[in-house]
């Protein structure tokens, strides 16, 4: 009989979850949609492509960023739908309490928690990236394009009429490392610029004692060597910071294994921090808001479930805005990046503490 009362629990949590994923995909899928139409609006593109890449960028979205807050409102409603059933009463008699109950639902987020990170988030990444690459290509700046590999940071432009081919080992603090920069012109390299390293801080780049490699069409070189060299680019600090501060799509085992190599490659050693906290947060979070989610239902005895929705969609908001503040004050070096994660954990788990004392009486 226990083990058919855990399993009713586990699979009406887990029919609510589904619904909700669903309802929240379905809706990230709309709102998206028209965003990805009014961008390939004025390009000549397939029809389905806006479809293609919205189904490639949603689902990271929802079971990376929003499934805590997916996992409270399925956990409201799922408590809602016990206390009107009367099944809530059922449990009691057989002797199943609040604190047992709230358990079993919560070892079940842990183990989603787990999953995610280990089996979902891997897909989610690679979706991520073909989202990115493919909308790059249609993209008004397809003349300048950047990745980041494991050969360090390579960089696409054009400039009066010549293919600009930048090849450096990493981005370490405002400086490109071991630059190589290629002029091609007329399908032969016109200039090749070798520099240790290169001050991106702006557009004018200043590179210090850069050798010159000038060609000509047949295959003659002539060396020249500088103290110091400024070289005009598309890209600056700002832009290059900003794709080392996207690591959407690398997934958590990735940055937890080849942490170190993505720190050579440029990457800022506290964002990486920051991400791995966040990924091992997870499953806690995602315990912490159902324990939150029955605080809310299991206490409250008011028939009116819309006042009690309207709280819970208030409690989304504040602790996302919560979240929010501590990453700002990680970013102005007020906090360091793995508190910024916990702080907003510790304060629910505390919240929570008190709640659970209460809820446990009834």
């Amino acid at each position: 009989m226990i083990n058919r009362i855990n399993y009713y629990l586990i699979f009406g949590y887990s029919k609510s979850l589904f619904n909700a994923i669903l309802i929240i995909l379905c809706l990230g899928v709309i709102l998206n949609l028209f965003e990805e139409i009014e961008f390939f609006k004025n390009i000549d593109s397939s029809l389905f492509l806006p479809i293609i890449l919205t189904l490639s960028y949603i689902p990271n979205l929802i079971f990376i960023d929003l499934m805590p807050f997916v996992i409270f409102l399925s956990a409201i409603w799922f408590f809602i739908s016990l206390r009107q059933s009367n099944d809530l009463l059922t449990l009691k008699i057989f002797g199943y309490s609040n604190f047992k109950i709230i358990s079993i639902i919560s070892a079940l987020a842990f183990v989603w928690g787990v999953f995610i990170l280990l089996v979902i988030n891997p897909i989610t990444s690679n979706m991520v990236k073909y989202y990115e690459k493919t909308k790059s290509n249609y993209s008004k700046d397809t003349d300048h394009l950047v990745t980041i590999n494991r050969n360090g940071v390579w960089i696409r432009e054009y400039s009066n009429n010549d293919l600009i081919v930048i090849n450096a080992k990493r981005l370490d603090q405002n400086y490109l490392v071991d630059v190589s920069i290629n002029v091609i012109s007329e399908n032969y390299i016109k200039k090749r610029i070798e520099s240790n390293k290169a001050d991106v801080s702006n557009n004018i780049w200043k590179m210090e004692n850069p050798k010159v490699f000038n060609f000509n069409s047949q295959g003659n070189i002539q060396l020249e060597k500088y103290e110091n060299l400024d070289f005009r680019s598309f890209y600056n600090l700002e832009k290059l910071n900003s794709l080392y501060k996207n690591l959407d799509t690398i997934s958590f085992l990735d940055i937890l294994i080849n942490k170190e190599k993505l720190a050579l490659r440029g990457y800022d050693k506290s964002i990486i921090s920051e991400r791995i906290n966040s990924f091992f947060a997870l499953p806690f979070f995602l315990i912490l808001m159902i324990v939150l989610a029955a605080i809310f239902t299991l206490n409250n005895r008011s028939p009116n479930n819309i006042n009690l929705l309207l709280i819970a969609v208030l409690s989304c908001a504040i602790i996302y805005y919560m979240k929010d503040l501590s990453v700002a004050l990680s970013k102005s070096d007020r906090l360091s990046p793995e508190m910024s994660v916990w702080i907003p954990i510790i304060i629910i788990a505390l919240i929570n503490s008190i709640g659970l004392l209460q809820i446990n009486e009834k």
